[in-house]
């Protein structure tokens, strides 16, 4: 489908301020969506929402259907009732510029524990009532999950591939003792998860009530650590204990000279059409019941995809595999409808890739960072290259910030060479016409001017900040994820003049 010409912010809730450790979807989170209403703009696009792991990636979910409950509001909770004022006194301090998140993990879900203990004594009839509904309506994914969870926790986080054989594998009689010895944890991880979904809807219905809709964004590919493939492995190519025998990833590029093998599991992409795409249906429904819109992270892996061997380890020693391409999409049509998707298509881009795209008039991403440097591929980025259907982001997650990405030097997290990054900068000093001394707003006077019907800019862009403030760096491990900004950043100045920018590029809705 084709989107009206608007604009938004990217900003996972994890980076939200607030004073117990991490962003939440509470308070916090409805400013913010008052800051999107004053400054024009009317999208708000996060990361996958899901419960992370190991690494603490919003891409690496121990469920694709859950939520992530460490963003459970605890304001929000003391005003249903469910936890005391005087609990939150105890909560310790953390940094409000990062999320520390061992630390932060421990101490938030010593509060979620016991607001699950006093559950049945403090919660309202009413809150009851949604909580029973609830758990009936989400049957299909959340028991499998919530026992999930409380064998990972019983097993020191380990990997279920770790656990004992019949437990990992999912042996009938096993599985109901675990059930019976773990209900309490069970149960404990059923109600965040329905706290989680309680807080999100009102925040969602508050954004509407503002004229702001939300951009979700999922992988294409789970985790193989993750309730999804415990509970479905036969959708995936999995060997006798569990173990893939291939894994997905990128090969050799803007990132990283060995490729990116970032280890999920591959889809068998014939039982999943044997049952008519049924998994992936359930998936979309839900993702569309939390957010407007959806970005496909790696939309390419559904015409081609890069096939690794499991024991290899780099990418590069893989292979491109064919897709579902047309089916999975006509599946999912024939069931929901509408597909309000953003189809993330950077990289390696084939006409079959874009062939896919456009039959469903998917908007493709364009990224200004791409835009002025060495690369064949760079004019196609330019601004006026663009069609109107498609997004443009000064930069994504995975991007240095803006400020950082021009002032950066060789060997700081890409492939480019000193002389490529002194021509790019040269390049595009020449194309806007400045000293750069403000490059992040050139940059976002650029998008928001550009025909593409959609811009999004990541907070870091629009408040100036260094690499200081860098979300991702793919392919390295620890010290992402964890930026958090602070309201006083977010100046009145700043707001007055992203919304004049979206004004006078028309964008205002």
């Amino acid at each position: 489908m084709e989107f009206d010409r608007e604009s938004g912010i990217l900003l996972h809730p994890t980076s939200l301020p607030g004073s117990y450790g991490v962003g939440e979807i509470g308070p916090e989170a409805r400013t913010f969506v008052d800051s999107l209403a004053r400054m024009g703009q009317r999208l708000w696009q996060i990361l996958p929402h899901g419960p992370t792991s190991y690494g603490d990636s919003p891409y690496q979910s121990l469920s694709t259907f859950a939520g992530n409950h460490l963003l459970i509001s605890f304001d929000d909770l003391v005003a249903d009732g469910l936890l005391s004022e005087e609990r939150l006194k105890k909560f310790p301090q953390f940094p409000a510029e990062f999320v520390d998140y061992g630390p932060v993990i421990e101490a938030r879900m010593d509060v979620l524990h016991s607001v699950c203990r006093t559950f049945d004594r403090r919660a309202s009839t009413a809150i009851k009532q949604e909580y029973d509904l609830f758990c009936e309506r989400e049957q299909f994914w959340l028991d499998d999950y919530a026992l999930f969870f409380a064998l990972k926790d019983a097993h020191d986080l380990r990997p279920w591939t770790e656990w004992e054989p019949e437990l990992g594998l999912r042996v009938p009689e096993v599985m109901e003792q675990a059930r019976r010895k773990h209900a309490t944890q069970i149960r404990h991880t059923k109600i965040m998860q329905y706290l989680f979904d309680r807080q999100w809807q009102a925040l969602r219905k508050y954004a509407h009530s503002k004229r702001v809709r939300l951009i979700g964004d999922i992988p294409i590919f789970v985790a193989h650590d993750s309730a999804d493939v415990w509970a479905n492995p036969d959708l995936y190519y999995l060997d006798g204990t569990g173990q893939p025998i291939v894994i997905a990833g990128v090969p050799p590029d803007y990132f990283s000279a060995t490729g990116q093998r970032w280890g999920n599991p591959l889809y068998r992409w014939d039982i999943h059409q044997h049952t008519n795409y049924d998994w992936w249906i359930r998936r979309i429904k839900k993702i569309f019941e939390m957010v407007d819109i959806v970005r496909i992270d790696h939309f390419r892996g559904f015409e081609a995809y890069w096939e690794i061997p499991a024991h290899e380890p780099t990418a590069m020693n893989g292979r491109w595999v064919e897709g579902p391409k047309d089916s999975i999409f006509d599946a999912m049509i024939k069931q929901i409808g509408n597909l309000p998707i953003i189809a993330e298509d950077l990289g390696i881009i084939t006409e079959g890739v874009e062939a896919l795209r456009d039959k469903y008039h998917f908007p493709g991403m364009r990224i200004l960072q791409f835009a002025f440097g060495t690369d064949a591929k760079a004019a196609d980025y330019r601004p006026e290259s663009y069609p109107s259907n498609c997004v443009v982001y000064t930069g994504t997650h995975d991007n240095d910030t803006t400020v950082g990405w021009f002032w950066s030097n060789a060997g700081e997290n890409s492939t480019r060479t000193q002389e490529e990054i002194e021509e790019e900068r040269r390049t595009i000093l020449a194309y806007v016409g400045t000293d750069g001394s403000q490059i992040h707003w050139d940059m976002i006077a650029l998008a928001a001017k550009s025909n593409a019907a959609t811009a999004i800019y990541p907070l870091q862009d629009v408040l100036g900040l260094g690499t200081e403030a860098r979300m991702n760096v793919p392919g390295v491990e620890g010290g992402n994820w964890r930026w958090r900004f602070q309201w006083e950043q977010l100046s009145p100045d700043i707001q007055q003049r992203l919304y004049d920018i979206c004004h006078w590029s028309d964008r205002l809705r």
